[in-house]
């Protein structure tokens, strides 16, 4: 954990990801570009270390052991409304995009996203009209995963319910989960 203090030049961020190489890695990047980071590897830990000095900006995984980083970004918005935050996470969803969005957090990137990216991505106000939109369906595959992450969402994360509501046992569920996402 990174507990020097913050300069008036240094932007302070907390840095949320139960990956401790990709957090390393990523903080030396963003220390770089001028970012004073903290890193916490669950959602207790970045509590306890935004409640101490709340960040002005964070990046927060949403799949980690204990609570999801959707709890995290509800926390942090309740601290400090001007917190800018981006959602970095391997287990893309368009339910947990939406629900990302609509509880504060400013933009939502699927992993693998690079630095300037995420900089980028925290200083990004508008929306972009000129994405594409894809001209094919959803794969069954991607379909059943976005399903799945819509009624997780809706269990607030309780897998033995959601499991219930899919009508499928809860080890199923477990193994899904520990599957990457589908593609598009």
């Amino acid at each position: 954990m990174n507990t020097k203090t913050v300069t008036e030049d240094e932007l302070s961020l907390l840095l949320v990801d139960d990956d401790e190489v990709f957090c390393e890695v990523l903080s030396l990047a963003l220390q770089r570009r001028g970012f004073h980071v903290q890193i916490a590897h669950d959602v207790a830990q970045a509590q306890q270390l935004a409640q101490c000095n709340p960040p002005e900006y964070a990046i927060v995984d949403l799949n980690m052991p204990g609570a999801s980083g959707l709890t995290l970004i509800a926390y942090l918005k309740e601290l400090d409304e001007n917190t800018r935050i981006v959602v970095l996470t391997g287990y893309a969803s368009i339910a947990t995009a939406v629900e990302a969005i609509k509880l504060g957090a400013i933009h939502y990137l699927a992993k693998p996203a690079d630095a300037d990216e995420i900089v980028a991505a925290f200083h990004r106000t508008d929306g972009d009209s000129s994405i594409a939109v894809n001209a094919q369906p959803m794969s069954v595959n991607r379909l059943e995963w976005e399903h799945i992450q819509k009624i997780l969402a809706e269990c607030d994360g309780n897998i033995s319910e959601a499991a219930r509501r899919l009508n499928m046992h809860r080890r199923t569920l477990q193994r899904k989960l520990k599957k990457h996402p589908v593609r598009v």
